[in-house]
């Protein structure tokens, strides 16, 4: 990652368009919610016991395959039994590293006003990431994403104050050729949000490419990169047991150049994973946690969150199912180990409906408000995903963002407030048994900010709505994706750095950017 002079630090003020919100709905403002709620434990001090000393056994005994070679040297120099790729490690050292990692940390993007904490009871939320497919009402079919479309879902990214990082590639846009598509997109998430951004762990290449190009949107020095983290990765195992060789090669130069860490087994109940809850939970913890030692090897101190994403297969086609009640209770109990293990957890909103429809909506807000149930610190995917992760939707996420400022407003610490304005006995006394509220002064000091104000739901009865169109609730957060996306201005950023950072992607795309298997 090659240096350069140090420049004005951070991205300035929010963007415009957040500033500008009230053009086209009034939305919450950006905040970073407290997670008040103890945590629903499924567990029992037994069942935490037994989870732990199954996952301490599968490292120990059955061992997980490490498909690096530097990760194999690495692992063998601090003792552990390889065969092959091969690797067993025993408890004390794994707890020995686990331990070294922080329960909390910091990232803090090129606008310092947008720093995350994750960690200390914080729910974060981050955007769809990944699918390979768009859906909209006004393409009407399932289609490859585009640049454009990429770029619409970061400026919803940008756009909502309760999405809080930006993930992935909210589509991924295959009109880019694969060796420079993490430089353009990079790029654009750069220039159109001011939040925190990810970089895919797939080769040398890529994640020193999104390194080099997050320093310099920051206006860092490489030293004051390096002081702490500015962005995160995100890692899969290959479940069963399984870390391939380009997800550790991006993790292991994450870690050296102390930036975000987060390792998220994909182990689907009967298929990647035991069908039982407690087996592929156990295996989970086993896979992430191994990432993690190494990780603290390589950086004592390195920061690191556990991800969860065991849910369970339709055992009548093998199609994988979310939002379920296996799923929710394996959140729960994911979240319940994270806490035994003092890290930050990440865990998923996810659906495995195909268009923004009842069903993507119950699902989904059965994944979220497991998060919630969890104490889970960072939800990817939590607004836009469709098929279970084939295909991202405007209109979803915009109907998700609803959710996520729901369960900000559930979360805020006013509404079971307790003080003498709040029990309210001389409005009560006032209207007495006859009469109302409405026109009471208590109500008329609090009318306005009393209770959540949705901008997609419709609370009018069948006539009023009717009368009104009778506008269903995806087309309606269609209509607010249009008038978002032709409003958006995009967050100030020094014209020096622009510069710098256009003419970055330049030299990598005349170098040819990634090697690609084609």
């Amino acid at each position: 990652m090659a240096d350069g002079a140090t420049r004005r630090r951070g991205g300035g003020r929010a963007g415009k368009s957040a500033r500008r919100g009230s053009a086209v709905i009034e939305q919450m403002p950006w905040r970073l919610p407290v997670n008040h709620d103890k945590p629903t434990e499924p567990l029992s001090e037994e069942g935490v016991a037994a989870i732990h000393e199954g996952a301490m056994r599968i490292l120990e005994e059955i061992g997980i395959e490490i498909l690096n070679a530097e990760a194999l040297e690495i692992f063998r120099g601090v003792g552990a039994i390889i065969d092959g790729t091969n690797v067993r490690l025993g408890r004390d050292f794994i707890m020995e590293m686990v331990a070294k990692a922080p329960a909390s940390w910091r990232m803090t993007p090129r606008n310092t006003e947008r720093e995350l904490v994750i960690g200390e009871n914080h729910i974060l939320f981050g955007n769809v990431s990944s699918p390979p497919n768009f859906w909209s009402l006004e393409t009407g079919r399932k289609m490859p994403g585009t640049r454009v479309q990429c770029a619409e879902l970061i400026k919803l990214s940008q756009y909502f104050n309760c999405i809080h990082f930006c993930g992935g590639y909210p589509v991924e846009p295959q009109d880019i050729h694969a060796s420079i598509r993490h430089l353009d997109v990079l790029y654009d998430k750069l220039t159109l949000t001011d939040k925190v951004v990810h970089t895919y762990s797939l080769g040398k290449e890529r994640v020193e490419d999104a390194m080099e190009m997050v320093r310099i949107a920051g206006g860092h020095s490489r030293e004051e990169f390096e002081a702490s983290p500015k962005f995160y990765t995100n890692i899969n195992s290959t479940s069963p047991l399984k870390h391939d060789e380009p997800m550790l090669d991006g993790w292991m130069r994450m870690a050296r150049a102390n930036q975000g860490l987060v390792v998220t087994p994909f182990t689907l109940a009967g298929a990647m994973a035991p069908v039982t809850l407690a087996g592929a939970v156990a295996q989970s913890l086993a896979e992430g946690l191994i990432a993690i030692a190494l990780a603290q090897v390589i950086r004592p101190g390195a920061a690191c969150a556990i991800g969860t994403f065991t849910s369970n297969v339709d055992m009548k086609s093998g199609a994988p199912a979310f939002g379920t009640p296996e799923y929710m209770r394996a959140t729960q109990m994911t979240g319940q180990m994270a806490r035994f293990y003092r890290l930050p957890m990440r865990a998923s909103g996810v659906c495995a409906a195909n268009v923004p429809d009842g069903q993507a909506m119950w699902e989904t807000s059965n994944s979220l408000w497991s998060a919630v149930q969890s104490g889970t610190n960072m939800v990817y995917h939590a607004a836009g995903w469709l098929e279970g992760g084939l295909i991202a939707s405007p209109e979803k996420f915009v109907m998700d963002c609803e959710v996520l400022q729901m369960i900000q407003r559930y979360l805020e610490p006013e509404l079971w407030a307790t003080g003498p304005d709040e029990i309210a006995l001389d409005a009560i006394a006032e209207v007495g048994a006859q009469g109302h509220f409405f026109g009471l002064q208590h109500t008329q000091d609090r009318y306005t900010t009393a209770f959540y104000q949705p901008f997609v739901s419709d609370w009018r009865n069948f006539e009023a709505w009717d009368q009104a169109g009778g506008v269903w609730t995806a087309e309606r957060a269609h209509g607010l994706y249009k008038r978002i996306i032709e409003s958006f201005e995009p967050p100030p950023m020094d014209e020096g750095i622009r510069e710098e950072l256009a003419a970055f992607v330049a030299r990598r795309k005349e170098e040819g950017g990634a090697p690609t298997d084609f």
